[in-house]
């Protein structure tokens, strides 16, 4: 992928800080509709996989692989692409990095929309799918992430990151819903219960490709509001040395981090909870179809359920930090803390034994994930120089996420020969003890105090 060059651009207009809050919040709500857009799609593909591709228990095999694979796919694209994202978003004018890889994401979505209705694709094509998508979300990430808090001011950093969790859990609160109403339409249309859609609809088998193409569209119109938007870059400060090279610079985060060793101690923690935690998308459905004994005609309603209830508790989580700005101080408690609670949930989720339980603890889980993970953002972003945070913020994704695509794998692997219940149950109790024992950590008790100066990085 190249894009055109910075140079050309003038610079853009000195704003104020009520003018960049209001530009922040037009580039949140932008992004808000293709967050929801890609919840749409993504909750489409499991229940095109859970419902038509592998409905009979038989299966039960073949769809934990397809569900594993699928997710791996988008988690490795997006963790393995990240040390590049972030050197190239401290190069290249973020703003258009956006325009770009929105542009991009709506190509591969009417790509995946020929996909499903030309024919039954491979879950090896379905797979390289779901890579280009996580490629391309990495990149646009990187430059989002490190947008907005070039724009937002430091005291409301957290206020912002509050926001930033409530957009994806909004997005989980109203994707599954809707998606579930998108795929149900086109057997609705055959039944001649949506007239009006009759004539498009009703040759579709199910409404997966609609889905696909909502999302494409929220992408489009992303682009269009982001190149209507102007916010500044940070200059680049290499020391008066000669511009390092890009990969130099997607070693720069790795030296960067491993001479924090606070830094590095906060991210190994959530290296772990992302290895007990992220294979969730596997073990639901199933845990659904054979512990709690949904039928497979019910598998999308039952998943939506809880997976609404995960969103709605984040969409709580978020606001409850948007509101209150979160902690001013020891903000390392506001990410241990809820840490262990949400671990306790995540275990008790696996033996609630019903559906209306089952929920009620995802829901919990889903309060605190916001919590930690906006807490856990305002310390990095207090620790980091804006015009460092691209390549610094890729190598901390990468190494607080590189066990999610393990985790997913292990989950399609145990989950197959063995419960779903008992595999949340352990994960959970693993992750309170985990987040417990880092209550005593001297790095982690330190990651707030101000860094101490070090010698010249050198990529």
């Amino acid at each position: 992928m190249t894009l055109p060059p910075a140079d050309p651009l003038p610079d853009p207009p000195v704003l104020s800080d009520a003018a960049r809050w209001r530009t922040f919040l037009w580039l949140w709500g932008s992004q808000a509709l293709s967050v929801l857009g890609g919840g749409l799609s993504a909750f489409a593909m499991n229940i095109y996989l859970t419902q038509s591709r592998f409905p009979l228990e038989a299966q039960k095999p073949e769809l934990a692989a397809a569900l594993a694979l699928t997710g791996l796919g988008w988690g490795a694209a997006a963790i393995l692409g990240a040390p590049l994202a972030g050197a190239l978003a401290d190069r290249w004018d973020r703003r258009r990095m956006m325009i770009t890889c929105d542009l991009l994401g709506a190509l591969l979505l009417v790509l995946g929309v020929l996909m499903v209705t030309l024919g039954t694709p491979p879950v090896w094509l379905l797979t390289l799918f779901t890579v280009g998508l996580g490629l391309v979300g990495t990149i646009h990430g990187s430059a989002f992430d490190t947008s907005y808090s070039s724009l937002v001011t430091r005291d409301r950093l957290p206020r912002a990151n509050g926001l930033m969790q409530t957009l994806w859990s909004l997005s989980g609160l109203l994707s599954p819903a809707l998606a579930a109403l998108l795929i149900g339409l086109p057997a609705l249309a055959r039944q001649g219960e949506v007239p009006l859609l009759a004539g498009t609809l009703a040759g579709l088998p199910d409404g997966v490709a609609l889905a696909l193409g909502i999302d494409a569209a929220s992408f489009l119109l992303a682009a269009l509001v982001v190149s209507r938007l102007h916010w500044p870059q940070p200059p680049r400060r290499d020391g008066g040395r000669a511009r390092p090279t890009l990969a130099q610079d997607m070693r720069f985060g790795w030296t960067f981090i491993g001479r924090r060793p606070a830094l590095l101690h906060l991210l190994l923690t959530f290296a772990g909870v992302n290895l007990l935690t992220s294979g969730v998308g596997v073990l639901h459905p199933l845990l659904l179809r054979f512990t709690l004994g949904v039928p497979a005609d019910g598998t999308g309603a039952a998943l939506a359920t809880v997976w609404t209830a995960l969103s709605a508790g984040g969409l709580l989580g978020g606001l409850l930090v948007s509101v209150t700005g979160g902690l001013k101080r020891r903000r390392v408690l506001g990410v241990l803390v809820p840490m262990i609670a949400a671990g306790t949930a995540h275990a008790l989720s696996g033996v609630a034994g019903s559906l209306p339980l089952t929920a009620a603890c995802v829901l919990a889980f889903g309060v605190m994930t916001p919590i930690m993970n906006a807490h856990s953002q305002s310390i990095w972003q207090a620790q980091v120089a804006p015009e460092l945070q691209g390549r610094v913020f890729s190598v901390r994704r990468l190494i607080a996420q590189f066990t999610a695509p393990l985790s997913t794998v292990l989950a399609g692997l145990l989950a197959a020969h063995g419960g779903a219940g008992s595999i949340l149950l352990w994960s959970g109790v693993l992750m309170a003890v985990l987040a417990t024992a880092q209550l005593l950590n001297p790095h982690l008790r330190r990651v707030e105090d101000p860094l101490p100066e070090a010698p010249p990085l050198t990529a």
